[in-house]
Formats: C-alpha cells, structure tokens, sequence
C-alpha cells in the first residue's frame, strides 16, 4: 500500500445541485483531480512525459454530503499491486469532523502517451507512489 495523498477541496456555488450539495458528477471530478495530483506530486518527469493514466471503472459510495463553503479532505493511496497496465485506487473524503462521506475505488490503466496504447506498469512507476 502506498502512503496516503491529500488535497482539501471546497464546495463552491457551482458545484452545488438543486439539493443544495455537492452534485455527484463534482465528487467524481475532484476523484480525478486528486489522483492526477498524486501522480504529478510524485512521479518523476521522464514518467509523466511518457505516460498517461485513464479511468475504467468507478464505485463510489455516498455517506454524506457537504454545502457550499463547506471543504472536504481527500485522501487517496494505492492499495496493491498493479495487475499489467491496471492499477486500483482508493479515494477518501473526509468532511470537518473527519468522518469519511465520499469513498471511492477506482481502476485506472496506464497508457503510452504517445501511442495511446496500454503499457504494463513497471516496478520504477510502481516505486514513485510507494516513496
């Protein structure tokens, strides 16, 4: 498992469904933004020149629900070993009280950049998270 990432996000009137919360489709891109965050906070440049990481799946559970000016921390880490170009990840959202009301598994794919193909993800990719 790798250590965890964080990032702190804040519910801003556009985000904000007919509710009056964080519409689901702004928890799936903060889920996005904070694992594109994680990878360029970590990897090294050769690797983000080369490579490109893609969504394939999301399961997303929704225990609770933030408003307007109201800010979540994420917490995203890397629970296990990549299987070929495929590697999980895990996303928590944390509201003020630190109880987790967003979570998240996702499956990402490495690609190639420049030939848009999938490529096998490596011990030294591997290595930049677990760091």
């Amino acid at each position: 498992m790798s250590e965890p990432f964080r990032k702190t996000f804040v519910a801003e009137p556009h985000h904000i469904d007919v509710m009056g919360h964080v519409n689901n489709a702004v928890w799936v891109q903060w889920i996005q933004n904070i694992a594109v965050s994680h990878w360029e906070a970590v990897a090294p440049a050769e690797h983000q020149e080369t490579y490109v990481w893609l969504v394939t799946r999301h399961e997303i559970d929704y225990r609770g629900n933030i408003a307007e000016g109201e800010s979540v921390t994420g917490e995203t880490f890397i629970p296990g070993e990549p299987r070929g170009a495929r590697f999980d990840r895990r996303v928590d959202f944390r509201n003020a009280d630190g109880k987790v009301i967003v979570s998240a598994n996702t499956t990402w794919v490495m690609l190639d950049r420049e030939t848009g193909r999938p490529a096998r993800i490596r011990g030294d990719v591997t290595a930049a998270f677990l760091g």
